[in-house]
């Protein structure tokens, strides 16, 4: 895994990546690397893209209605000014205690409070 870390963060090549493990010890060929790249590498570019946590942002929060199983379900989300979902919660009840949880829990995640929360005015948002 240090290994597509190394590729997708710094510009080398699969090669001398598989040099650098080589001098710590660590047998592997490029080839094994590029395939760890095709599987991992995705989700490592994406978090390295992603951004810290800001004062500035701003959080969009929605609800849609899902049916999971025939039977229906909320799903609650929270994206910020880039298009990033930050959490999301899907539960049975649509009520100001489930959109409190994830207010709580995103907050907690996020570790500070953004600029601005913009919802569609749901009574339920309280």
């Amino acid at each position: 895994a240090r290994a597509v870390w190394l590729y997708f963060r710094f510009p080398l090549s699969l090669r001398l990546v598989e040099e650098m493990l080589l001098e710590r010890g660590i047998v592997v060929s490029y080839e094994t690397i590029r395939r760890w790249c095709r599987k991992f590498g995705a989700t490592y570019a994406k978090q390295l893209r992603r951004k810290k946590p800001s004062r500035k942002d701003i959080w969009h929060l929605d609800e849609v209605v899902i049916s999971i199983g025939g039977q229906k379900h909320w799903l609650w989300r929270a994206v910020d000014q880039d298009g990033y979902v930050l959490d999301e919660i899907v539960q049975t009840r649509r009520d100001t205690k489930a959109a409190k949880r994830l207010l709580v829990r995103l907050l907690k995640k996020q570790g500070l409070s953004p600029k601005r929360i913009i919802t569609d005015k749901l009574r339920s948002y309280g």
